[in-house]
């Protein structure tokens, strides 16, 4: 049986979307985010659905990896919903009563608004590391960073920085998931009923799990220097990434539509 792939873990394949430049993707996720954050009802929203499906669908990319990081922001969405959704004693017609508290249906709207948003922005942006090798993503984030060189900053060594932490993202979450059925083989239950019980029956997971990241983090530290890493001054690269035309006209062409999108709705 093949091992399921972590969320946020590149997915090798050979798509217009894995072939794009990592910085196109770059300013792509920048004018999506912008596109969200501008537009006002849901028919911007509708929109952007439709980006970020044409988008999954060029990729090839499995529909459930993607969803993934939906899971990871479920608590985030409900509880979106319920605060703005839920009133206590409201003056106007609710949907549905219990006691003091009621359901409004202008917050639920409003709710489901902002929930609709972030699910799209999570499931946008991590087409970014789901399309780009944590090598290739570095390079871009450097090249982005590299004018501000020129003050001092060091921009290898942050863009280093930012891919490792990406990458241990998804090394968290296998390891996690590896030690919960480790402990489960053992007889450990991890299905008791409410929060309190369930957060108690975690905690025994989080000991070797932070151990494990420990020891990765500094096999890691050893192999850099092994390889004598010095930081990104002075480094070259086995391969050189450069914006072909296609790569000018797909960001040109998206942040433009984007921004569009945004003013106009």
């Amino acid at each position: 049986m093949r091992p399921p792939v972590p969320f946020g873990q590149f997915v090798p394949g050979d798509s217009a979307v894995h072939r794009l430049e990592a910085r196109a993707k770059l300013g792509l996720a920048a004018a999506f985010t912008a596109m969200l954050f501008m537009v006002g009802g849901f028919a911007g929203l509708g929109i952007s659905s439709l980006f970020v499906l044409v988008a999954v669908a060029v990729s090839g990319v499995p529909v459930r990896l993607v969803l993934r990081g939906v899971r990871v922001v479920a608590f985030i969405l409900v509880f979106t919903l319920l605060a703005h959704s839920l009133r206590i004693e409201p003056a106007t017609v609710a949907l549905v009563r219990v006691g003091p508290l009621a359901i409004d249906p202008e917050g639920l709207v409003t709710g489901s608004f902002f929930a609709v948003r972030i699910v799209l922005l999570v499931v946008g942006t991590s087409l970014i590391t789901l399309t780009t090798s944590p090598v290739r993503l570095a390079d871009g984030l450097e090249h982005l960073m590299s004018p501000l060189q020129r003050v001092g900053f060091p921009a290898g060594d942050v863009a280093m920085m930012l891919t490792v932490a990406l990458r241990f993202i998804p090394t968290t979450a296998e390891e996690a998931e590896k030690i919960i059925l480790a402990q489960t083989a053992r007889g450990a239950r991890f299905d008791r009923r409410g929060p309190i019980a369930r957060g108690r029956a975690y905690v025994p997971v989080l000991v070797p799990l932070f151990v494990s990241l420990f020891r990765r983090a500094d096999e890691l530290a050893t192999a850099m220097e092994s390889r004598c890493y010095r930081g990104g001054t002075g480094r070259t690269r086995l391969h050189e990434s450069r914006f072909a035309a296609t790569d000018w006209l797909t960001l040109l062409a998206g942040v433009g539509l984007m921004l569009t999108v945004g003013v106009l709705l």
